[in-house]
């Protein structure tokens, strides 16, 4: 591998700067790709767009940015792609910035000449790599260490770079996307960081998301995993139209995969979903969709008894289990419902007793 120091001025940087669907993110007269695969979506929060141009104002460093040059003579940002957009954006009056002595902002086109000229000469510092593939993605995890890693999905995306991830991307990984607008009460995450389009793939292919990445690398667009997620969403949205904060980050492609053909009316899920909300002994309020759908208690996570209750209980019955009748000490036995908690138990000492725990998973093995 090859690494070059150079430095370009922001005058040639932002020449012929474009941020589209069709062409992607691109700037040095369209020879500087700043969003290629392996790079998230921009994420600076506006006081840290404002702090880039503040700093190249005052003309103070900013820190060393990489390139990789292409086989094409073109070049890609593998970092410094935040600050690369907060300074193409700036020039091309997408936000306005105090300045350090003004009571006003100024976007650029408002600022004074001589201002205008020290901006557009200030010159950034750039390393340019030359290398294969594998060589650049390396060099990227490598200086990104001490930053903000890469989440796996984003990963995924620049070792399964195609059209599928070109086309997964715009429907599920830009703010306000359409994925976003359709399911954003639904799933969690950040699409951004591509939470949506991770789970939505883990879903469709049971967990194997590289596998599914794979195999459809080379198709021409992501038409079924958007359909699949639109089923999703709809399914959701007919089975359980009374919508709850719970609801947002259920596994709700898992559910569908298996219920899907179900006959489940959604006046008695509503029914059964709202006891079950009211039912203190419930402490994990999202497992309730799982629950109504399968009947298992452990998506429920019900309420255990207190160390005071057990201690309680355990006194009454002078540490004898009432199954087998022998004597234990405390730590060797297990509270469990006399009355279980899906016959209607309650997570109450009248309601407890001390088993051994032989006779406890003799019991609930029942």
């Amino acid at each position: 591998m090859e690494i070059k120091f150079t430095e370009i001025s922001i005058h040639d940087l932002v020449e012929g700067y474009e941020n589209n669907d069709e062409n992607g993110v691109r700037a040095y007269g369209g020879l500087l790709d700043i969003r290629p695969p392996y790079q998230r979506e921009f994420i600076y929060k506006p006081e840290q767009q404002q702090a880039v141009i503040r700093t190249v104002a005052k003309d103070f460093p900013l820190n060393v940015m990489y390139w990789a040059k292409r086989e094409d003579g073109t070049f890609e940002v593998i970092d410094g792609q935040q600050r690369t957009l907060s300074i193409c954006e700036y020039l091309d009056g997408n936000f306005s910035v105090v300045f350090e002595g003004d009571k006003n902002p100024y976007g650029f086109n408002n600022l004074p000449a001589d201002r205008q000229k020290r901006i557009l000469d200030y010159k950034l510092t750039v390393y340019i790599c030359t290398g294969s593939p594998s060589e650049k993605l390396d060099w990227f995890r490598t200086i990104n260490i001490a930053g903000e890693k890469l989440t796996d999905q984003e990963m995924r995306n620049a070792v399964y770079a195609g059209s599928f991830v070109t086309e997964a991307k715009r429907k599920f990984s830009k703010s306000n996307c359409v994925a976003y607008q359709m399911g954003n009460r639904y799933l969690g995450g950040s699409c951004i960081r591509q939470d949506y389009l991770e789970t939505v793939i883990s879903w469709i292919n049971d967990g194997k998301i590289s596998e599914y990445m794979s195999s459809h690398q080379h198709d021409p667009n992501s038409d079924e995993l958007w359909l699949y997620f639109q089923n999703v969403i709809n399914w959701v949205q007919a089975k359980f139209p009374k919508y709850r904060k719970e609801m947002k980050g259920v596994a709700w492609g898992e559910l569908y995969n298996v219920h899907k053909y179900d006959k489940l009316d959604a006046n008695e899920l509503e029914n059964r979903i709202s006891k079950l909300m009211q039912d203190s002994d419930v402490q994990r309020k999202a497992g309730i969709y799982a629950y109504v759908l399968d009947g298992d208690e452990h998506h429920l996570g019900i309420r255990a008894f207190d160390d005071n209750t057990k201690r309680e209980v355990y006194e009454k019955q002078k540490g004898v289990c009432p199954i087998c009748h022998k004597h234990f000490e405390i730590e060797q036995m297990e509270a469990d419902h006399i009355t279980p908690w899906h016959l209607g138990g309650k997570t109450i000492a009248e309601n407890c007793q001390m088993l051994c725990k032989e006779c406890n998973r003799r019991k609930s093995g029942k």
